[in-house]
């Protein structure tokens, strides 16, 4: 890995270069920085990829099943599987979607499953990301320029090659596509990850648009041109469903297109992710995913849920309550690492003023042990220290379900944070799947 230390800097300019930033709205400002990369690569043997894609494509069939499910005939809630409120009180469940089926019965076309290595060897599932994940622009781009600068780093190495995925992003479009060309939709310039839309519209052949160059006429959409519109058969969508259509969703936005919902639900068009797929990515529907996996494949669970707790059962909440100090408490409705809270980082009078929160909504929290996950080293001015680091793990579903021989490596930049999020600070790394 010396060769890539020796051109840390060199890789990093050429980052900032190609525009390489996440934006952050913090404070009703929005700022934009680099996104720190760090040459030392996560490394993946090809026996534990397998494992790791095995349990992956699992998770994704179940989770595509369930939501399916949910909006259509809800067997799983009949069946006592999932508790009713848990579905109809999420955040992420539109009753807009309901009897809505997509081209190929695709709901969760990109799949962002988040995971962490534990001290034990295990690899644990900390969420599931099915409306619009990011991130994997950022491992691609970052190989192609390590690449550039030291070739002889993978002349020695042998690494599964990532440079396929605007093609499976590709395949993945072609696959659901009503009739028509494939789209990138971008809310624009100013949202956190254009340079990804941009990006993988350049990788994947499709054409990058926002909303003034879409519309919809008797239930088919459009993109225009200087001559005549040209029909739209995928929108690979990169704007939040309140927003994405203002006939349907919040009136008053101005980056949706108006009457997509309806050209969508006609099945003239295939929107990737499906809208309403956040039913299935709440965090507190999270706890049900071993047991969609039993339900709908008649399968046991490859890889592991964080051990979680559900104060809406009264058996978890006896338990939240007594160990509150030890616990990871999540509100289900936040992401990027907001609404995160340690117990054992609060003081004993904000650790009764939680328990009181939780006990008034147990629904919008979940509680998890704190899965001792493993460091991994970084170069931080000149030295190498250890940080904690997840991997999210892309999965793309379209004829088959394929997990990309890559992924998103993120670090904490803080020695004393589990927090990793690019929204919080931490920077990236390369993800290696090793051939050999």
């Amino acid at each position: 890995m010396q060769e890539l230390l020796n051109h840390s800097n060199e890789i990093n300019e050429q980052l900032a270069r190609y525009g390489v930033k996440f934006g952050i709205y913090k404070d009703g400002a929005f700022n934009e920085r680099l996104f720190p990369f760090d040459p030392i690569p996560r490394q993946i043997s090809q026996g534990d990829f397998k494992a790791l894609e095995a349990g992956l494509v699992q998770r994704v069939r179940a989770l595509n099943a369930f939501i399916h499910d949910i909006y259509h005939e809800k067997h799983i809630i009949r069946d006592g599987v999932v508790p009713e409120e848990f579905v109809y009180r999420s955040p992420g469940y539109l009753a807009q979607c309901e009897g809505a089926t997509p081209p190929k019965l695709v709901y969760s076309h990109i799949s962002g499953i988040d995971l962490v290595l534990g001290k034990d060897n295990e690899w644990y599932i900390l969420e599931d990301n099915l409306r619009i994940p990011s991130g994997a622009s950022y491992p691609l781009i970052a190989r192609t320029l390590c690449r550039r600068c030291s070739p002889e780093t993978f002349q020695k190495n042998k690494v599964a090659d990532n440079r396929n995925y605007g093609m499976l992003l590709k395949r993945t479009m072609d696959y659901v596509n009503a009739g028509g060309i494939n789209v990138v939709f971008t809310p624009g310039r100013y949202n956190a990850a254009y340079f990804e839309h941009s990006y993988l519209a350049e990788q994947s052949g499709a054409v990058l648009a926002e909303s003034g160059d879409l519309f919809v006429e008797n239930r088919v959409l459009y993109y225009r041109t200087d001559r005549d519109p040209v029909r739209v058969g995928a929108l690979y969508r990169r704007v939040s469903d309140d927003y994405i259509d203002p006939l349907f969703f919040e009136p008053s936005s101005l980056i949706g297109i108006p009457n997509l919902m309806d050209a969508y639900m006609a099945g003239n068009v295939a929107v990737i992710n499906a809208p309403g797929n956040g039913v299935a990515d709440d965090k507190g529907i999270y706890y049900f995913v071993p047991k969609m996996i039993s339900y709908y494949l008649q399968e046991e669970a490859l890889l592991k849920n964080a051990p979680t707790y559900l104060p809406y059962f009264a058996a978890d909440m006896s338990y939240v309550m007594a160990n509150l100090d030890h616990l990871v408490i999540k509100d289900v409705a936040e992401a990027g690492g907001y609404g995160v809270i340690f117990g054992e980082n609060l003081s004993l009078a904000q650790r009764e003023e939680l328990k009181k929160a939780i006990q008034l909504a147990p629904r919008r929290f979940i509680a998890q042990e704190v899965v001792d996950f493993q460091e991994m080293p970084v170069s931080e001015g000149g030295s190498l220290v250890e940080r904690k680091a997840d991997l999210r793990a892309f999965v793309l579903t379209g004829e088959d379900v394929t997990v990309w021989p890559s992924g998103l490596t993120r670090f904490s930049r803080d020695p004393d944070s589990f927090v990793v999020n690019s929204s919080q600070g931490g920077g990236f790394k390369d993800t290696w799947i090793l051939c050999q």
